[in-house]
């Protein structure tokens, strides 16, 4: 029997089947529904020329649903062909039994290939998983945070489980080749689950790079722009909450997620199951579900919604349940293990990607199964087309895939209210990020001081430096006006020194000359002439004092003399020379008098720019 395609719509009075059979007649079909069953045969028309034994040998069209709704035949039902497309498509209209109800789970088409009890001859065992899965409807209350079983002592199992549920084992003994492609334990065969954590955990802690991190955490630019991308459940989040709030009912989701053709193929071609779960099982498939979805949610929005050969990869290392074969046991350890794979293992590690990815999973699970199914079909697609992950495929993507198209609404709303509730803060994820950050903040910190202390001294630098410029230009204007006053006292000394040597020569002319008095004696000089001047000023002393008294004139005049020619510039007056002899006097009188009358040659001060010259004579009568 071969299972055309198929899909499935609604009103509030009517359930639209439309079925796709290429190469019918529609004189050649039959249609049988009543209540939850509904069966479509179909006959291909090509087949009628073939013998009878090959025509048995053939198989049929044959689609046979179990509805999730009741319907009835009371005459309002239609069925019509229609080949316009080029393949002939059966739409056929069933009434509801009561108007108005809503069938869930339309899109869940695996789920509905399969009537809810079997008739074949099967062993009882899946009658069992059957009931399970009744069992599990009718439980009221499910604790996803903490697993609490007694303890039991048995003995060790030959091989560990693992796949989805723990129902698979010795799956990677056959296939010890392709093993380091697609999970990180060697031997997960005989690796109980607890030596498969702590592996897990010393491997990320070797893994992670502070400086990784802390490189995404100070450039942050492309994280940003990854953010702001919007996934295709976002939209769909948004619309489902505005028209609840709008109409304030209930919607399932399946009116806002839209499966493509290539997803219903994918889902028509399952092999519609039960599996038999217990109460622990269940826990693990769906926290491992969790796992999963928050693994895509990061593939996804870092690349934008683009695949790549990198795809496959970054979805099963992000999970742990799908790398380590890990089987947790509360939702807390799930995002725990999330955020310290996405911080040591991808391109971008940032931790707003994670907690990104943990609102994306929030919205996934709002929107119903119908959107976690979709993500469930794009993963299965992603690891079909890499070689080595299509083993995850069949331990654990597949089986998921059919699992959540019987899984209760409230269920997901369960969980999703759970996850909502559980919070994530870097001090939980145990990689010590905030004493990093601080540590990168202190030194970012130190760093802006030094560049600003090396500003403000490049500026006092520049600032000396034009100091110095100006205060040579000052110095250099100084100089220059120094230069000027010396050029002017060098005029005035010359003319100084003009008149000292017309005050030698008259000074020499009465020398030459010899006094004699009237007694016939000679005599010390009657008249004593000095000029001194700087062109401003005269002095002129006059005495007809005894020899004595004329030489302790004399000493005045000389000492008066060496103190104008100590003087900076020279430019002593006369005037002032005077009134410091008659305050100052000095008394040493005895010793000049006597290296006077001894000598009896010129007197001179000490080599000066402005020298002075007196002459003096001194009595003779010692000759």
């Amino acid at each position: 029997m071969i299972t055309p395609a198929f899909e499935l719509t609604q009103d509030p009075d009517f359930l639209t089947v439309k079925i796709r059979v290429p190469c019918a007649r529609a004189s050649e079909f039959d249609i049988y529904f009543e209540g939850e069953d509904f069966r479509f045969y179909a006959k291909p028309y090509f087949l009628r020329q073939v013998t009878k034994k090959v025509f048995k040998s053939i198989s049929f069209f044959a689609c046979r649903l179990t509805l999730p709704g009741r319907i009835v035949e009371d005459g309002r039902e239609k069925a019509s062909y229609n080949t316009d497309e080029g393949i002939g498509t059966f739409t056929i209209q069933l009434p509801k039994e009561v108007p108005g109800q809503y069938f869930e789970g339309l899109d869940m088409l695996t789920s509905l290939l399969a009537p809810k009890k079997s008739r074949s001859a099967k062993p009882l065992v899946e009658e069992m998983a059957a009931s399970a899965e009744l069992c599990e409807e009718n439980e009221e209350e499910f604790d996803w945070e903490m697993e609490q079983i007694p303890f039991e002592e048995s003995p060790p199992p030959l091989q560990h489980p693992y796949g989805f549920g723990n129902l698979r084992s010795g799956v990677f003994q056959r296939l010890q080749d392709e093993l380091s492609d697609v999970i990180d334990i060697k031997d997960p065969d005989q690796t109980p689950a607890e030596e498969r954590r702590r592996g897990r955990l010393a491997a990320e802690a070797a893994k992670f790079e502070p400086d990784h991190y802390l490189a995404d955490f100070f450039e942050d630019e492309a994280i940003k722009h990854l953010l702001k991308y919007k996934p295709w459940w976002i939209d769909a989040h948004r619309k489902m909450t505005a028209l609840q709030g709008e109409s304030h009912q209930e919607h399932d989701s399946p009116a806002f997620v839209v499966f493509s053709e290539a997803e219903r193929e994918q889902m028509r071609k399952f092999t519609n199951k039960s599996y038999l779960l217990d109460k622990r099982s269940r826990r693990h498939a769906y926290l491992g579900l969790i796992d999963i979805l928050l693994a895509y949610c990061y593939e996804i929005r870092v690349n934008e919604g683009d695949k790549n050969v990198e795809s496959s990869w970054n979805i099963r290392k992000l999970s742990a349940t799908l790398c380590w074969l890990e089987s947790f046991s509360s939702i807390h350890d799930v995002l725990v293990s999330f955020g310290r794979r996405v911080l040591c293992y991808p391109l971008y590690r940032h931790f707003e990607l994670v907690t990104r990815a943990f609102s994306d999973t929030v919205m996934i699970l709002q929107l119903g199964k119908a959107a976690v199914l979709k993500c469930l079909l794009d993963i299965h697609k992603i690891f079909m087309e890499s070689d080595p992950a299509y083993i995850l495929n069949d331990l654990f993507i597949t089986d998921y895939c059919i699992w959540i198209q019987k899984v209760k609404s409230k269920k997901l709303a369960a969980l999703c209210e759970s996850l909502q509730k559980t919070t994530l803060s870097k001090s939980h994820v145990g990689l010590e990020l905030e004493e990093l950050e601080a540590a990168a903040v202190l030194v970012q910190e130190e760093e802006k001081a030094l560049k600003a202390a090396g500003t403000v001294s490049k500026q006092q630098l520049l600032c000396s430096e034009s100091e110095t410029s100006d205060s040579e230009e000052s110095s250099s204007t100084s100089s220059s006006e120094t230069e000027g006053s010396d050029s002017d006292e060098q005029e005035s000394l010359t003319s100084e020194d003009g008149e000292i040597n017309s005050l030698q020569g008259t000074l020499q002319e009465e020398r030459t000359a010899p006094l004699i008095d009237s007694n016939g004696l000679r005599q010390g000089t009657d008249t004593w002439a000095m000029e001194v001047g700087d062109g401003k000023s005269k002095v002129s002393l006059q005495s007809t004092t005894p020899p004595g008294k004329l030489v302790e004139e004399l000493e005045m005049q000389i000492q008066s003399a060496m103190r104008l020619s100590e003087q900076p510039e020279g430019l002593a007056t006369a005037g002032c020379v005077s009134q410091e002899q008659e305050e100052n006097p000095v008394p040493e009188p005895d010793r000049f008098s006597e290296d006077a009358a001894r000598k009896g040659n010129f007197l001179e001060v000490s080599p000066r720019p402005n020298p002075l010259l007196f002459l003096c004579s001194t009595n003779e009568d010692e000759d």
